[in-house]
């Protein structure tokens, strides 16, 4: 049962650091490093890096969330902690 919840929690960190990281790419990486790279598309008449800095980080961080409520349904299943 111990080790049962040890890869349960190491599971559930590794889904963690990886959509975080998604995030940080997106919110920092998008709206601040690559942002003149990006700035040469447009989304809505408004520069891309720009649309990133300003919205696209927020509509990521929502989506990461359903993602996040998808994943951990699956392990809770695969677990048997759905109950």
């Amino acid at each position: 049962m111990k080790n049962k919840a040890k890869s349960y929690w190491k599971e559930n960190i590794r889904y963690v650091l990886i959509l975080m990281f998604i995030w940080f790419i997106v919110s920092f990486g998008a709206g601040i490093i690559f942002k003149d790279i990006l700035n040469e598309f447009k989304l809505g008449g408004f520069k891309l890096g720009f649309w990133f800095a300003q919205q696209g980080a927020m509509y990521v961080f929502v989506i990461l969330i359903f993602v996040y409520v998808h994943l951990m349904n699956k392990l809770d299943k695969k677990y048997g902690y759905d109950e």
